[in-house]
């Protein structure tokens, strides 16, 4: 179920008929292509943490000093000989956020609203939804890589611990999909 914001009034941005979505294996083909470019060009797969990262070393070198960067373990890392905004996954990030609006009002799909059940109210529901994705990027933090990392990147490298983690991920998914259920019906 979709709800407006402001207080119900319609939203001007969104067209009135959808255009149909782009087939998933299709999709699946090209975002694997993407992936096998990004390993020939860089080195390394697909993972939107880093780009985090980069920011929030930015921002420490803005109140902090350059040698409490170079010396904390975290920051060093993406300090960049004092350019951590020039990190490509930054651009990867701000890519597929624009690649995503343009797809979006391209199909007619922008609009300001809060997907929800009819048991959940706005409010609820935006506390779980900034809840969830506060936790799902501590985890991300602390676990060295995003969940597109993981199973991107590391599910096509066949990494056992990628498979671990994404088969954890589906199966919790399952498992908690019957408890919540009800909030969605």
């Amino acid at each position: 179920m979709s709800h407006t914001l402001a207080g119900g009034a319609p939203n001007t941005l969104r067209r009135t008929s959808a255009m149909p979505f782009w087939n998933p294996y299709a999709v699946g083909f090209l975002l694997g292509l993407v992936l096998l470019a990004t390993f020939m060009i860089t080195g390394r797969g697909l993972g939107a943490t880093a780009a985090f990262s980069a920011v929030a070393t930015w921002l420490t070198s803005l109140v902090g000093s350059v040698d409490h960067i170079t010396a904390n373990p975290v920051h060093a890392r993406y300090w960049n000989d004092g350019a951590p905004l020039a990190s490509w996954t930054l651009f990867l990030l701000v890519g597929a956020f624009i690649g995503a609006l343009v797809s979006g009002l391209l199909g007619g799909r922008v609009g300001l609203s809060i997907e929800r059940g009819p048991r959940v109210s706005d409010r609820t529901r935006l506390i779980l939804a900034f809840s969830g994705g506060f936790i799902a990027a501590y985890g991300a933090k602390i676990a060295k890589g995003c969940t597109s990392g993981q199973a991107l990147s590391g599910g096509s490298m066949l990494n056992a611990g990628s498979l671990v983690f994404m088969g954890s991920v589906f199966l919790a998914a399952y498992v908690l999909a019957y408890f919540v259920r009800k909030e969605w019906i």
